[in-house]
């Protein structure tokens, strides 16, 4: 079943052309790592694909009207700014928007999702805590836990691993593998290519607003493309543990 089709989108922001006629889908059971350097155009893909800023082309997303889009996917921005002290559990029944009628309290399933959400995210003993006062790395987690509570067959997240320490690092990916054998899918934006080989199904490399390639990571992360996109030598390996992924230096 596709969750997601785009086709020939593109972007100008300020008239500056940002993407160019990019065409992809995620069907289900996917984590799909969206990679590429800095000022790729892989934020942009991402909002324009949830309809969030001008764009030519389709993303099936996109078409939705708005409840039904926030019924098909969530999403987490790069953004991390909360901005009331609400408890963390408040904070992630926001996740449940899309499914309540206004004014309609939460229901027994709303808190179960916010439940389930809270104990993936290793944040159950953070509930009843005001959201501004956890760390930068605890506050990615509760704002991943809000996307999760949205149980939406589709999950797009920013950067996630941003700010997190090596053990939630891990921990965050392993959680999107999980929903993936549960037979959804997610769209993650990485920087950290390592993260992105051991964990993602699906890697897409976005270069100047363009698709590069498009497959499974061992496939994708050829030593040209590792020159010519992102100037680096690496060493990449299947080994008894899975593959690993380290990045060498700098080619000039």
């Amino acid at each position: 079943m596709t969750l997601l089709a785009v086709e020939n989108l593109s972007v100008s922001l300020r008239g500056r052309p940002v993407l160019h006629d990019i065409s992809l889908r995620a069907g289900q059971g996917e984590v799909i790592g969206l990679i590429g350097p800095n000022g790729a155009g892989k934020t942009t893909l991402m909002r324009a694909i949830l309809g969030l800023v001008p764009h030519r082309g389709r993303s099936s997303l996109a078409a939705l009207p708005a409840q039904a889009r926030a019924r098909a996917a969530a999403w987490m921005p790069q953004a991390r700014d909360i901005a009331w002290p609400v408890s963390v559990e408040t904070l992630v029944m926001l996740g449940r928007t899309p499914h309540l009628a206004p004014g309609q309290p939460a229901s027994p399933d709303d808190r179960a999702a916010v439940d389930r959400a809270l104990t993936r995210m290793e944040l159950e003993s953070f509930r009843h805590r005001p959201a501004t006062e956890l760390s930068g790395g605890e506050q990615a987690r509760v704002l991943i836990a809000r996307a999760l509570a949205q149980e939406t067959p589709l999950l797009m997240v920013d950067e996630p691993t941003a700010g997190l320490d090596p053990a939630h690092q891990i921990a965050t990916l392993h959680v999107f593998s999980a929903l993936a054998r549960d037979g959804r899918s997610v769209i993650v934006s990485l920087h950290d290519l390592g993260l992105a080989v051991r964990h993602c199904s699906r890697l897409i490399v976005v270069e100047a607003g363009r698709i590069k390639a498009d497959g499974p990571p061992g496939a994708v992360l050829t030593p040209d493309l590792l020159r010519d996109t992102f100037h680096i030598s690496a060493w990449y390996q299947d080994t008894a543990e899975g593959p690993v992924f380290q990045p060498l230096k700098v080619l000039g």
